[in-house]
């Protein structure tokens, strides 16, 4: 039985970070690209890999607006954001840790290294000591106001954000399609030259747990787990596992770890769908400066919105990142401000 801590159960936070400016980084996956002959397919954009230090947005949101998290994990390749060495000698040093990806693969060392995502995310649950409860998001998202624990987690279910779809094999345009294609005598493309779409590797993760025709597409948010989830169903499927955290890069033949969870927490009863919360989703490197400043401006008027998402931050104009950034400081801020409203507080 879980310790409860006070009259909630611990919740930890995940954070899968990279760093792909650094050299050694950097060889790692060229070695690879070069072993599988040199291209570098969609999988491998550099953007998917780069940081201009979102993560640091990240963690200081999580440490004001959740201070109810009990540890923030960041899971890396033997890298260290250099927001860490702040964190040294205050009252937030022992609440993020770093855990390499060694520690979760343990048993599994001949999958790495790798560059893959959905790989990494298949074995956050395998942290040592990581509660039952916990949040998995990546280094570009951030909380933008005061959440609760019952945001994501009630009682022994998880609160889900998204909307029931039908499966694309299922709507009816792709099935004349498919038809018509038969009838000609066309093939369809391999699944392994498919471009990896994100509602597709969600339908993945559904037909794996037996929902055929329909598909719950998550919206883009940190997703509450369940640590027993994960270790019930793939003690049970090893194979499974095994064979996902297998790709180095993305791969349309994958389930995307949060799909999983989700269809197995509705399968199994354990989920709520509450779409009372909602995410700011940015891309600055594509979207004009006005577009921009309109959606930013959304948060002033609508509460609803708690999280924020900014795709490729490093590809901006420099008139948007100096617009992203600032919006940043004004609602989410630096440690260093953090920690001087906490050492105002108690003094």
């Amino acid at each position: 039985m879980e310790k409860q801590s006070g009259d909630q159960f611990p919740i930890d936070a995940v954070i899968t970070w990279v760093d792909g400016a650094d050299p050694k980084h950097k060889a790692k996956l060229d070695a690879y690209l070069a072993s599988i002959g040199g291209s570098r397919p969609r999988a491998a954009n550099p953007a998917r890999f780069n940081s201009v230090g979102e993560i640091e947005y990240c963690i200081v949101s999580l440490l004001r607006f959740a201070p109810w998290l009990r540890t923030i994990y960041i899971v890396s390749d033997q890298q260290q954001p250099d927001f860490i060495s702040k964190l040294v000698g205050t009252a937030y040093e022992s609440r993020v840790k770093v855990v390499d990806h060694r520690v979760i693969f343990a048993g599994y060392e001949h999958h790495l290294p790798t560059f893959n995502s959905m790989s990494i995310s298949s074995m956050l649950w395998r942290i040592p000591g990581i509660a039952e409860r916990f949040l998995f998001l990546n280094d570009d998202f951030a909380l933008i106001r005061p959440l609760q624990p019952t945001d994501f987690f009630r009682g022994n279910k998880v609160v889900l954000h998204g909307t029931w779809r039908t499966q694309t094999d299922w709507r009816f345009v792709k099935r004349i399609s498919n038809l018509i294609k038969r009838v000609l005598g066309q093939t369809e493309k391999n699944e392994k030259d498919e471009r990896v779409r994100f509602i597709g590797v969600q339908e993945n993760s559904a037909k794996m747990l037996g929902f055929d025709r329909k598909v719950f597409q998550l919206e883009h948010n940190p997703h509450p787990w369940k640590r027993s989830s994960w270790q019930q169903y793939f003690f049970a499927n090893p194979t499974v596992l095994d064979k996902n955290i297998s790709f180095k890069l993305r791969s349309a033949q994958q389930f995307v770890p949060e799909g999983f969870s989700a269809h197995y927490e509705i399968k199994t009863g354990n989920a709520i769908i509450d779409n009372s919360i909602k995410t700011l989703q940015l891309k600055p490197a594509d979207q004009a400066t006005l577009r921009l400043k309109s959606k930013l401006s959304l948060t002033e008027r609508d509460a609803s919105y708690a999280f924020v998402c900014v795709q490729s931050l490093e590809n901006a104009s420099t008139e948007t990142f100096a617009l992203i950034i600032n919006w940043l400081e004004s609602k989410i801020g630096r440690f260093e401000q953090l920690l001087k409203k906490e050492n105002n507080k108690n003094s």
